[in-house]
């Protein structure tokens, strides 16, 4: 796979006073909006994703990249944008190595982010998942996650993040931007520093009004955040879309179905087809393989 070219960026400054991360996640965005816009067009009579639906899907995507960065780094983050009247829900999975993939669903043809949840979910080194859930006060995604960080763990700071789409002519939708930022208070911190950094912030404080300016890459917006401090960038690493998904992750899912539910697919003698919700690559099952799923190993 070709590298999307995104990247997030950290640093600190020298006074200890703030670790900073920035992320620019234009083709990763670019490539699950594709594949989920894909899906729904190909089924029939569905209706098109709205753009403010997108919008905040590409926000969740970058978000969580930044969160695992932040939090576990290590680990696998998953967030997900609940909405409160049932209509779907929108999920956005980041992974160590940068891998990143998403999925929209929707009970109907509209999906309403008016006063929905946001649950975020991490796994832990044991293989246990820490779990925590806010609302989304005013639907913003950024507030979401800043919210989240700062009541369940106790991370204060700044977070914005932001996603420009345009709609062509031919009615698909084009990323034209997309990524976003962190600014992490650590208790090194001096007064008169944070005063600098709460008024610099106010102009920083939406993503979508930088895309068109200097912010065009993860090392100008942090040149640009950290201006005038003294600053040492701690490293860098890819940021893509890719699935996780395989034909041993289906058939070990499928495995988990009670044995009479795929011996009745198997006397039905028919290729089992399956679609991948987050990349869509099909993966067919012929019976003789779910049959090995009824013996005993």
């Amino acid at each position: 796979m070709m590298d999307s070219g995104d990247r997030v960026l950290r640093a600190m400054t020298d006074d200890g006073g703030f670790r900073v991360i920035t992320l620019q996640s234009t083709q990763t965005v670019s490539e699950a909006i594709a594949n989920q816009v894909a899906q729904v067009t190909a089924s029939e009579g569905a209706a098109p994703l709205s753009m403010d639906v997108l919008g905040a899907f590409g926000e969740l995507l970058t978000g969580a990249v930044l969160y695992r960065e932040t939090m576990a780094p290590t680990l696998r983050v998953q967030a997900i944008v609940q909405s409160a009247d049932g209509t779907g829900q929108i999920v956005a999975d980041s992974f160590p190595e940068g891998d990143t993939r998403g999925l929209i669903r929707r009970t109907g043809d509209a999906l309403h982010l008016n006063g929905a949840m946001l649950q975020m979910m991490r796994s832990l080194p044991n293989g246990t998942l820490h779990r925590g859930t806010v609302e989304m006060k005013g639907g913003s995604i950024s507030e979401g996650f800043m919210s989240y960080m700062q009541s369940s763990e106790q991370v204060a700071g700044m977070l914005s993040v932001g996603c420009q789409l345009e709609c062509a002519g031919d009615g698909s939708v084009e990323v034209v931007a997309a990524g976003g930022y962190i600014v992490q208070l650590l208790p090194e911190l001096e007064e008169n520093m944070l005063m600098l950094m709460t008024e610099r912030l106010k102009e920083f404080r939406s993503v979508d009004a930088l895309f068109d300016g200097v912010a065009s890459s993860p090392d100008t917006l942090m040149e640009e955040l950290l201006y005038g401090m003294a600053y040492t960038p701690l490293d860098d690493s890819p940021v893509r879309f890719k699935c996780q998904c395989s034909r041993a992750r289906v058939m070990a899912s499928l495995a988990t179905l009670p044995p009479a539910d795929i011996e009745e697919m198997v006397r039905e003698g028919k290729n089992l087809e399956m679609a991948c919700d987050y990349c869509g690559t099909d993966y067919e099952v012929h019976p003789t393989e779910l049959r090995g799923l009824t013996q005993p190993s």
